[in-house]
C-alpha cells in the first residue's frame, strides 16, 4: 500500500492526506483472503476524472493487477470514488447503477465511469477509511456527507473492519 502510493506521488497524483490502513473481510465474502483498505485524498490538478482513473489503472498494472473476473482476486484495487461535486456521466445513470441489485452487480460492469461510486454509501470497507480522510465530503446527490453514510450502515456490516 505504501508503494503503491508512492508510486502515485511519482505519476503526478501525490496524497495530500492517507487514511490508517484497515483488514476488511473480502468482497464479495468469501472469494479470497481478508483485505487491507485505505482512502486517500489525491492531487489531481487540472486532470479529467478519465485521466485520473487511467493513472490508478496504470499504477494497479505495475502492481501485478489483472482484470480477469469481475470481483476477482487482485494484487491492488485502485478505486476513483469521487472528484469533489462531479457526477459522471449524469445523475441518471449515476442512480441506475446505485439502484441496482445485488444479483446483478455481480454479473454487470459499467462501460463507463460512474462518479460518485455507485455503491460506495453501501461499503463499510469504503466508508471508515474515507472518514479518516474526508469525514465532511457531501455527496452531490444523496445529501449526506460520509459521516452520515457511515452512520447509517448497520453495526454487523462494520464489526470485521479493524485497524491494522
Amino acid at each position: 500500500m505504501r508503494a503503491a502510493l508512492a508510486e502515485l506521488a511519482r505519476c503526478g497524483l501525490p496524497p495530500t492526506a492517507v487514511s490508517r490502513f484497515y483488514r476488511t473481510p473480502c468482497f464479495p465474502a468469501g472469494a479470497g483472503p481478508d483485505y487491507v483498505n485505505a482512502a486517500a485524498v489525491l492531487d489531481c490538478g487540472d486532470r479529467t476524472a478519465a485521466e485520473v482513473l487511467a493513472t490508478l489503472h496504470a499504477v494497479e498494472a505495475r502492481f501485478g493487477r489483472e482484470r480477469v473476473t469481475r470481483w476477482g482476486g487482485r494484487t491492488l484495487d485502485l478505486d476513483l470514488l469521487a472528484m469533489g461535486t462531479q457526477v459522471l456521466p449524469d445523475a441518471a445513470t449515476q442512480a441506475a447503477w446505485r439502484d441496482l441489485p445485488p444479483e446483478d452487480q455481480a454479473r454487470q460492469a459499467p462501460d463507463r465511469l460512474i462518479l460518485p461510486h455507485p455503491r460506495m454509501q453501501d461499503r463499510g470497507f469504503v466508508l471508515v477509511p474515507l472518514a479518516d480522510v474526508a469525514p465532511d465530503w457531501l455527496h452531490p446527490l444523496l445529501g449526506q456527507n460520509v459521516r452520515q453514510m457511515l452512520a447509517r450502515l448497520p453495526a454487523g456490516d462494520l464489526a470485521d473492519i479493524t485497524v491494522i
